[in-house]
């Protein structure tokens, strides 16, 4: 670990001399790449420094403690255990920091969420899980824009699909990808009986123009009226878009905006983000298969979690997590989910990267 952090720090040490070299100063496109590696290093550096001065006072506190006065003796040892927890914490945040981060955790994100198995009552959930994402959202600053959905009869939703625009949101609502499980006495249900349905959640990392590269002639665009909200336009015009990309199959749809541009160029970026999530997705799959076990964030056919309204329960099957708060859950309350998915995620990859 030591030296990968000495690694570091001479790369941070090369880049501040960098940064105030005139040419480079100059080039503005090679500037703003040493900035953005500069400030994303610098974090780890401040504490690795740290660590180096704790270690430093450790010595010298451990010095003192051969010392025959006793008073002091019995300061250098206080100060001492406070010194060899501050190492023990920096270790521990030092191990997480070496860790590189996924290539699409500062990326905004698009977030699909269909009603599968339970007709309405999976519909009704769907509609609990955007409420869910987009007060949680809100929690953390982020911007919500809706691209397309489709209303059920009881409300709720077949189908929506949203962008969430914020720092850092791929990070946290990667693993929310999979299917959500929901146990509970649906509205329609006189009996009493407890039903179970289930609805899929895709996250796909937001795709920037240089990143997929889409031929015209790849690609089949269909027109059609739009079936939901929307005013007078709605069923009389063909203002609602379909792409198939051929190569992959992959068909995206937008009709929320009343513009036919406008809901090409929204269903254009839900395709691109979800090309671009496919080769990542092969990529990720041929590291997987080289582990023995992980964290996975899960795939559309993954069962992650359940939510049991009879019990008050959450339950993360991945982490073997169990919450007894589920209407603050579903109120936007999943960071301690997410966080602990996350430091799940960091023990996995420490191990293989031999960092503990």
């Amino acid at each position: 670990m030591l030296d990968k952090l000495k690694v570091i720090e001479d790369r941070y040490e090369e880049l501040h001399t960098l940064l105030s070299n005139p040419d480079v100063i100059a080039n503005r496109v090679q500037f703003q790449k040493y900035t953005k590696e500069y400030a994303g290093i610098s974090k780890i550096v401040d504490k690795y420094r740290r660590y180096k001065e704790v270690i430093g006072e450790l010595k010298k506190m451990n010095d003192i403690l051969t010392a025959d006065d006793k008073e002091l003796r019995g300061l250098a040892e206080e100060e001492a255990g406070n010194l060899s927890e501050e190492k023990k914490s920096l270790e521990e945040q030092l191990q997480r920091m070496l860790i590189p981060p996924h290539p699409f955790d500062s990326k905004n994100t698009i977030v699909e969420i269909r009603a599968g198995t339970g007709g309405n009552e999976a519909a009704l959930f769907a509609g609990d899980l955007f409420r869910m994402y987009t007060r949680y959202a809100e929690k953390k600053g982020w911007k919500v824009s809706l691209i397309d959905s489709h209303v059920s009869d009881l409300g709720g939703f077949k189908e929506v699909v949203f962008l969430i625009e914020g720092e850092g949101v791929y990070s946290k609502l990667k693993y929310e990808r999979g299917v959500h499980r929901v146990q509970r006495v649906p509205v329609t249900e006189t009996s009493g009986r407890i039903h179970t349905s289930a609805v899929t959640v895709a996250v796909l990392p937001e795709a920037e123009e240089v990143e997929v590269v889409i031929n015209a002639e790849e690609l089949r665009i269909d027109t059609f009226c739009s079936s939901g909200p929307g005013g007078q336009g709605v069923n009389t015009t063909y203002s609602a878009v379909r792409i198939t990309h051929l190569p992959t199959g992959i068909v995206v749809q937008c009709q929320d905006e009343r513009s036919q541009l406008k809901n090409k160029e929204k269903a254009m970026k839900v395709l691109k983000s979800h090309i671009l999530a496919k080769a990542q997705e092969e990529h990720d799959k041929k590291i997987a298969e080289e582990r023995k076990g992980q964290v996975g964030t899960g795939d559309r056919s993954e069962k992650i979690r359940t939510y049991n309204f009879s019990q008050d329960r959450v339950t993360d099957h991945r982490i073997g997590l169990t919450l007894h708060n589920l209407e603050g859950i579903l109120s936007g309350n999943i960071d301690e989910i997410v966080e602990s998915l996350i430091k799940a995620e960091q023990e996995e990859k420490m191990k293989e990267l031999n960092l503990k």
